[in-house]
């Protein structure tokens, strides 16, 4: 039986899957990590020019102060988290869509890079990096030498 996307199995997912490769392990974890929308979650673009790259990232329900954005040896991590609430409300939940919990993507952009160079804005669930192109000095090949005994 085929099973529309929309209710959380892709129809091609096992047929066109490798039949020695036992990923169970794999998807229970991402499973429990995300529940059926992690491929929903943070959908990047990122789009080159002459004087950079610019990363849009759809964050859909997280507000300005749920997105961290930092910079560690080279790599740019985004992070984002939403709690679900729960504490404040009486009753009880009979059906759950709505993702809450944390979500990061990390990206290798070089350790030239510095805090400073990387500016962003967050708008309507539309998080916007730019990244500068900063130009690489050539190497200057060195001459090695072997000693001679």
């Amino acid at each position: 039986m085929l099973v529309p996307s929309i209710l959380g199995k892709d129809m091609f997912d096992d047929f066109f899957g490798f039949p020695f490769y036992d990923d169970k392990d794999y998807r229970k974890m991402e499973k429990k990590l995300y529940g059926h929308r992690e491929k929903n979650l943070m959908k990047t673009d990122v789009k080159e020019s002459d004087s950079g790259y610019e990363l849009e990232m759809d964050l859909p329900g997280f507000k300005k102060e749920d997105v961290k954005v930092s910079l560690e040896n080279g790599y740019l991590t985004i992070s984002a988290s939403k709690e679900s609430g729960d504490e404040k409300e009486n009753g009880k939940y009979i059906r759950r869509e709505r993702y809450s919990g944390t979500c990061q993507r990390s990206f290798y952009i070089g350790e030239e890079i510095g805090q400073e160079d990387v500016k962003g804005e967050f708008k309507h669930g539309i998080l916007k990096l730019f990244i500068p192109k900063i130009e690489q000095k050539p190497a200057i090949e060195e001459k090695k030498y072997i000693t001679i005994e």
